[in-house]
């Protein structure tokens, strides 16, 4: 019936089946039908024919308002679904651990939204197994890892390596020390250190380290947050062992830190990648993502 409505509308508005025809591209018999469509089906004349005018009667004043009406909700309809669709269109959602979102994901985030500013972004977050088990159940478009991923109907496109760094605030001890001698793993023994809090990846990346290099470290704290960590430094005076690509010049500078350079700190390298699905099942949106998100990481991550 809203066929017939539009049509109704239409031939009121113009007052003629003639300039209606035109209008809607429609031959005078078709319009017609459709009017009579509508009459015989509520069993009333909806115009007096006056020669070649038409005129509303009576009902058909009150049709037109209901006619109206309905072709108001019908364009706001459509445009609902319009907005939806245009909504559907620009939502990409990422998966990654808090420990990638605080180290890689920043300057991603940053440069991708630059590039597409349209794209709404969700993310989730997740243990490295668990944003995994999300790409593979479709719950996200594509994850963040720091690790290798081998598993059929995934892709696993490698980003960027990155390692582990001793930091230490200006001043300290084994500052001074590196500038004398190259440090080695046993200069961390007793020493004041902050650490990741167990459980995380970077702690038993850690752990896994002292204990090859027989190290007893004077724990003082034991924390998830790389932001809390490289405050508490220069507080406790400790030194902590936090990923390259989280040590941008700008925060070590504002922090009051630097790096100090241990040979043995390169076995500590890990490969952070990109995890996706089935490419014909990416939307365009997710696909354009994908195709940036090396070239952007390349750029800002050169490791």
């Amino acid at each position: 019936m809203m066929e017939e409505l539009l049509v109704f509308t239409t031939v009121v508005e113009q007052s003629s089946l003639n300039k209606a025809s035109k209008l809607l591209n429609l031959s005078q018999p078709a319009l017609s039908r459709k009017i009579a469509k509508l009459e015989e089906e509520w069993g009333v004349s909806l115009f007096h024919r006056k020669g070649k005018r038409l005129e509303l009667t009576r009902v058909g004043q009150e049709a037109y308002q209901y006619a109206l009406e309905q072709r108001q909700r019908h364009q706001n309809f459509l445009q609902t679904v319009s907005r939806f669709k245009a909504a559907e269109r620009r939502i990409v959602t990422l998966g990654a651990s808090l420990t990638t979102i605080q180290t890689t994901l920043p300057p991603l985030v940053t440069a991708l939204m630059e590039k597409f500013p349209d794209i709404e972004l969700k993310l989730v977050t997740g243990k490295t197994h668990e944003i995994v088990s999300y790409v593979r159940e479709k719950k996200v478009d594509f994850g963040v890892v720091a690790s290798l991923v081998n598993e059929t109907g995934l892709n696993c496109l490698p980003l960027f390596k990155d390692h582990l760094e001793l930091v230490v605030p200006k001043g300290h001890e084994l500052a001074a020390a590196g500038q004398k001698r190259r440090l080695i793993m046993d200069d961390l023994n007793g020493r004041p250190m902050i650490v990741f809090s167990k459980g995380t990846w970077y702690r038993r990346l850690i752990d896994d380290l002292f204990g090859r290099y027989s190290i007893l470290p004077d724990i003082r704290m034991e924390i998830d947050s790389f932001e809390a960590i490289v405050r508490l430094l220069p507080i406790c005076k400790a030194a902590a062992l936090l990923p390259k690509s989280y040590l941008r010049m700008p925060l070590l500078r504002d922090n009051g830190l630097l790096t100090v350079p241990i040979p043995e700190l390169a076995q500590t390298r890990r490969e952070t990648c990109l995890v996706y699905g089935d490419k014909s099942e990416l939307t365009s949106e997710t696909k354009e993502w994908i195709a940036q998100i090396r070239e952007t990481l390349v750029k800002e991550l050169p490791i």
